[in-house]
């Protein structure tokens, strides 16, 4: 869970990290940049990193693998909440995969 900017929502919630491209919709995808960052950033604080292996380099631009990770310690976090909430589900990746 983390609390978040965008507008219309008030946690993101991502389970699953990663995704493949499909078609010409995923070139722009801004989660492949900002699952890149995450990795580089655990990287240099040492940290374990649920986008690790998810996305690589290719010509010098991050590209999703096609791996997926589960994120089992995320999973019950919508339960620990008290108050309601608007939660963004699966952000960074597609709910909808066909390895899901």
């Amino acid at each position: 869970m983390s609390a978040t900017s965008i507008e219309w929502t008030m946690f993101t919630w991502n389970v699953l990290a990663g995704c493949t491209r499909v078609s010409q919709g995923c070139v722009h995808c801004y989660a492949e940049l900002m699952a890149w960052r995450h990795v580089l950033m655990c990287r240099a604080l040492g940290r374990r990193c649920k986008y690790e292996g998810t996305v690589h380099l290719v010509g010098g631009e991050p590209r999703w693998t096609g791996v997926l990770n589960f994120d089992e310690a995320s999973l019950d976090l919508p339960l620990r909440r008290k108050k309601p909430a608007t939660w963004f589900v699966n952000s960074m990746s597609d709910l909808f995969h066909e390895k899901v």
